[in-house]
């Protein structure tokens, strides 16, 4: 019986699965008889976390291969056209806009701030100038 499953690969703590139609008989990661696309789920910035050949995945389903569970699953998302495919930001570049943000909210106060100091100077050159004016 032929089965659409992940054949893992990448390092320890990484993964990055192919998806592959094999007999149900070989090891996981052993002999297949094609891929069919690959799911990274550690995908970050611009990698894609999906990327399966709808075609071939049809043509297996159509011969009989059973997928398992988590590759119908992965099945379903790529079909879906409302499902988000876009990958997610890294750690990287979510502190780095973090950091941008309250950079900005910062500059807003000093800016602020010195307005606030500037009115209160005019305020006080303006009080001083009438006391002169009334001695």
């Amino acid at each position: 019986m032929v089965k659409l499953r992940f054949a893992r690969h990448g390092s320890k703590k990484r993964p990055f699965y192919r998806i592959v139609a094999a007999d149900s008989r070989s090891p996981r990661d052993g002999r297949y008889i094609e891929s069919l696309g690959f799911y990274n789920p550690c995908a970050h910035g611009a990698e894609a976390p999906i990327i399966l050949d709808q075609e071939r995945v049809s043509y297996w389903l159509g011969e009989g291969a059973q997928p398992s569970e988590r590759v119908k699953k992965i099945i379903k998302l790529s079909q879906s056209t409302t499902a988000p495919l876009e990958a997610r930001p890294s750690r990287k570049e979510m502190k780095k806009n973090q950091a941008e943000a309250m950079h900005a909210e910062l500059q807003k106060a000093k800016k602020a701030e010195a307005q606030a100091a500037a009115t209160e100077a005019k305020k006080a050159d303006a009080s001083d100038d009438a006391e002169k004016t009334d001695s």
